[in-house]
């Protein structure tokens, strides 16, 4: 490989993260051994993980045999950034914080079993801090280096995978509109989904929104007539959220008011300058053009802004 201080910056902070990962799981547990529960003990956020950890693993041992490195390593940096990290500790929050005993001790497990075996199949690209985190796991007495590498088990495969990966994608829809139309996640908002896949977005996925898209309520129905919402369409749901409660009409009010009095200004300062016959006859030609330019962008962007306005006008 050709050096690279972008690799190392990037390689940093991929260890970084796991190893705040497993510092999040290790201060979570309170059992003695990991034990993977069994499967009708588990909740669809516990079967995605696995079935994705499963599909990792096949995908890691299959371009091992072929000498295919960069792609197993690419799978597994993949599989713990964005599978184990950005989605399946936030999914388990709520159950590790909650009052369920049992769902607690699941949840504890399948963190901790996940994060074990996910070590095993890092550990040869990333020995020492594998071997660190791996000691410090329940149960853990023997070193890393001598346990049975992970292979994929077709009993770990589970159909609600297929159902989480729906919810999961409804969740990034929403985040995604609410940053293009810059809602705070500090900003509660109802989520009413229509879609005839009842089993994915019933009531035990509630939680999920509300942790995730800032949900301040969730509702499945089986249609949504009310005006004045905002929709996101995905594969497997329509999503409407009330426009309400995604923005604060007044302050939007405001700023898009203080808006229009800057585009204003604007406008009346370039067409100043474009009507002085002295600036016209001594300036550049590229500096009046870009004046010209100018002028032009302001207009369409005060028309935006009264189009904006407009549109909030009675609300």
């Amino acid at each position: 490989m050709r050096f690279s201080d972008e690799k190392i910056e990037a390689a940093r902070n991929f260890a970084n993260k796991l190893w705040n990962a497993a510092r999040f799981v290790m201060m979570n547990l309170d059992i003695e051994d990991i034990s993977l529960p069994a499967a009708d003990e588990l909740a669809p956020e516990d079967k995605w993980i696995l079935s994705a950890f499963n599909a990792a693993a096949a995908s890691v041992n299959y371009n091992l045999e072929k000498f295919e490195i960069g792609i197993a390593l690419s799978t597994l940096y993949d599989f713990i950034w964005d599978v184990y990290c950005d989605w399946y500790i936030e999914l388990t929050k709520p159950s590790l914080n909650g009052s369920d005993e049992n769902r607690k001790k699941t949840a504890q497990n399948v963190l901790a079993w996940v994060l074990r075996e996910t070590l095993k199949l890092l550990h040869p690209f990333m020995p020492f801090i594998t071997e660190e985190i791996y000691s410090g796991l329940p149960g853990t007495d023997e070193s890393i280096m001598i346990s049975a590498y992970p292979v994929a088990d077709p009993a770990l495969d589970f159909a609600e995978k297929a159902q989480m990966d729906k919810v999961i994608d409804a969740i990034k829809a929403i985040r995604t509109r609410r940053a293009e139309m810059n809602v705070p996640p500090s900003r509660k908002a109802k989520v009413y989904i229509v879609s005839k896949d009842a089993e994915a977005f019933g009531p035990c996925c509630y939680p999920f929104f509300e942790k995730l898209a800032s949900a301040a309520e969730v509702s499945l129905a089986a249609e949504y007539t009310e005006e004045g919402a905002v929709q996101i369409i995905t594969d497997s749901a329509a999503i409407y959220i009330p426009m309400a409660d995604m923005v604060d009409f007044e302050a939007e009010r405001a700023r898009l008011s203080a808006d229009l009095k800057r585009l204003e200004g604007e406008i009346k300062r370039a067409e100043g300058k474009l009507s002085n016959e002295s600036f016209v006859a001594k300036a550049p030609e590229a500096v009046v053009a870009a004046e010209k330019e100018k002028l032009e962008k302001y207009k369409a962007q005060k028309a935006g802004v009264e189009e904006a306005l407009a549109a909030i006008a009675g609300k």
